[in-house]
């Protein structure tokens, strides 16, 4: 309520393209919804209240608010499904491949880095769909380190060096995805992702929306 209340005394023209759900499941801050004062200027805006709610619920880290904005049409509605992410610093940026296997992108971001593939950190969503990743990680030398929550928080993790994390790697949520490549953008990295579909169903939602936004080729 706070949030939405906010964004309507704002002049500007704000349209929810990531929010909390179809207009039919969210009374405020629905996917479609226009917020703001005025006309001018058009924006476009992913929102959570609350990502991570499970770790607010048990007391645990990673949970954060997240607003993204953008002009109209630079931010993209994504279906509610899955991607695959591989997300770096500013160092590594232009070094990573979703199409290389992972213990390839680690040399790349050691050496990137400036470090030894033993020195190379990597966080991963403690999921069971990511226990061959995390054996590859762990084969290829590097370091795992598992969260239960907050992939947004994560990424943003790997561009700041103090984090003691170099690289976001997994499979979690295509709107967390949205939300974490424009934080990641700002700071200068580099996240890579693709539609990972747990259902054949899924398939034909995301075509749905790919169209919308332009991306018939896709």
């Amino acid at each position: 309520d706070e949030m939405r209340a906010r964004f309507n005394q704002i002049d500007f023209c704000g349209r929810v393209v990531i929010g909390e759900g179809e207009k039919d499941q969210a009374p405020k801050l629905y996917t479609g919804e226009i917020v703001g004062k005025s006309k001018n200027p058009i924006m476009d805006l992913a929102i959570d209240p609350l990502e991570a709610t499970d770790s607010v619920a048990w007391g645990r880290y990673n949970a954060i608010s997240v607003i993204a904005a953008g002009p109209r049409g630079s931010l993209l509605h994504a279906p509610d499904t899955y991607m695959e992410k591989l997300a770096v610093g500013k160092e590594a940026a232009k070094v990573i491949d979703l199409n290389a296997s992972i213990k390839v992108n680690l040399k790349k971001i050691a050496k990137a880095l400036g470090k030894t593939v033993s020195e190379v950190s990597v966080v991963v969503l403690d999921r069971p769909r990511h226990e061959k990743l995390i054996k590859e990680i762990r084969a290829a030398g590097a370091r795992v380190r598992l969260i239960t929550d907050g992939d947004v928080a994560a990424a943003i993790a790997v561009c700041l060096p103090e984090s003691g994390i170099d690289v976001l790697a997994g499979i979690g949520g295509s709107t967390e995805a949205v939300l974490a490549a424009a934080a990641v953008k700002i700071f200068g990295g580099e996240i890579l992702c693709r539609f990972a579909p747990r259902h054949e169903f899924d398939l034909a939602d995301i075509k749905a929306h790919l169209k919308k936004a332009g991306l018939n080729n896709a």
